[in-house]
């Protein structure tokens, strides 16, 4: 059995697999959103220090992209409040969620909060790098490249220490909401 393949374009909304729901338009971006909402991806929080102060985003972009150098991407908006930060420093800290850190997650998502307030746990690491704590897993990485792509940038980045041994299981994005695995 060969796997099925996207309708050609000038098929407009024709929907081979379910004749009952019509398909995103060809190439709108609705369609990538809808077609997200159904990919299951792991969560980041990306942490820089800028002008003293501590900045940081959730990110559902993360990527490998090396092992040889030890690469890593992901993706940031340039509009977002803490892209400036991340455009000018040359060092940042990523951080892989564990499912007990939806709350953290939600915070760092949520625009205009108070992300480094009272009730984080961080403190400043290597290169000035706000680690964050109680996380699976943290990277100080140098930054590489910043790539247009869109209204975004992908931003590439060497992985120059870290720390696997957070103890938990991973938190997980999926159609729009924070979730954790299950048995």
């Amino acid at each position: 059995m060969t796997a099925p393949t996207a309708p050609p374009a000038s098929l407009g909304s024709f929907d081979p697999f379910d004749g009952d729901r019509p398909a995103a338009q060809p190439g709108s971006p609705e369609l990538l959103r809808s077609v997200f909402r159904r990919h299951a991806a792991g969560v980041a929080v990306i942490t820089a220090e800028s002008g003293g102060r501590p900045a940081g985003f959730t990110a559902t972009s993360l990527n490998s992209v090396s092992a040889e150098p030890p690469l890593l991407s992901f993706t940031i908006g340039t509009g977002a409040s803490s892209w400036p930060a991340v455009r000018d420093s040359e060092y940042l800290g990523v951080h892989i969620l564990g499912e007990h850190q939806r709350e953290l997650a939600g915070l760092f998502a949520r625009s205009g909060a108070d992300r480094f307030g009272p009730d984080t746990r961080w403190a400043p690491g290597p290169h000035g790098v706000p680690l964050l704590d109680g996380v699976l897993a943290w990277t100080v990485c140098r930054v590489v490249a910043r790539v247009p792509a869109g209204a975004h940038r992908v931003v590439i980045a060497e992985v120059v220490m870290g720390d696997p041994a957070g103890e938990g299981r991973p938190l997980l994005y999926h159609q729009g909401r924070f979730n954790a695995l299950r048995d």
